[in-house]
């Protein structure tokens, strides 16, 4: 069972953390074994990290998609201020084997917390350049707003998830619907499309939930570094 975990981080090469940390769950559902506190924060520190880095490659290679070379130069700049830290933490930057049956393989190195705080600072300044870059430049509103407009109708039966789903307007984040980990701890919104520029489930709404995300990202990062039992 423990053996089976790399192949997990193949599984989604963007967000692997996540990978790793859903089948860890259902053998540990399936053992009934019990993860400590900290390992639990350990997780949650790892996972919300590469959801970042994950939104991050994603609504760069939108914007490149779209013609737009600049932005994703600068999100990966991000990515890799985040890659520095999952390395520190296990020792890799892509495919991780960091999560393991009962909790995680390796303590936090010293100091890492403060560095975690210190990129939090950075990376919500970055955030704002995101939002004056891109978010609100003209040519990226026409090239996304109304365009693939999915209902929530629509995202339901087409079983959609995560920020594609939210992106329609449904509210369902298993963070705080179906709650695992420490997440009942922890205080954190979800966001959805608004519809606020173009139509809720478009291109844009899509994208607007997961700059959004990363946001909610951080409150949760910055409560863990907090809580966070010895």
């Amino acid at each position: 069972w423990q053996g089976f975990v790399p192949y997990t981080d193949r599984v989604d090469y963007l967000a692997a953390m996540n990978a790793n940390w859903a089948y860890c769950l259902a053998v540990e559902d399936m053992l009934g074994t019990e993860v400590p506190e900290r390992a639990q924060y350990l997780r949650v520190i790892a996972g919300e990290l590469n959801r970042i880095s994950s939104h991050l490659v994603g609504i760069g290679a939108a914007d490149m998609d779209m013609g737009a070379i600049t932005p994703f130069v600068h999100l990966l700049r991000e990515r890799e201020y985040i890659n520095d830290l999952l390395e520190m933490m296990c020792g890799a930057r892509l495919t991780y084997n960091y999560y393991s049956i009962g909790g995680v393989h390796y303590d936090l190195p010293a100091g890492l917390l403060e560095k975690i705080t210190g990129f939090l600072d950075h990376l919500e300044v970055a955030v704002e350049q995101i939002h004056r870059l891109v978010t609100y430049n003209q040519i990226f509103i026409n090239r996304f707003a109304n365009v693939a407009i999915v209902s929530a109708d629509m995202a339901m039966d087409y079983n959609l998830v995560g920020p594609n789903l939210r992106g329609s307007g449904v509210k369902y984040d298993v963070r705080r619907d179906k709650p695992y980990s420490i997440y009942p701890k922890l205080d954190f919104e979800v966001p959805v499309g608004t519809g606020s520029v173009g139509t809720i489930g478009d291109c844009y709404n899509r994208y607007f939930v997961r700059v959004e995300e990363i946001r909610e990202s951080i409150k949760i990062l910055r409560q863990c570094v907090q809580q966070i039992p010895e």
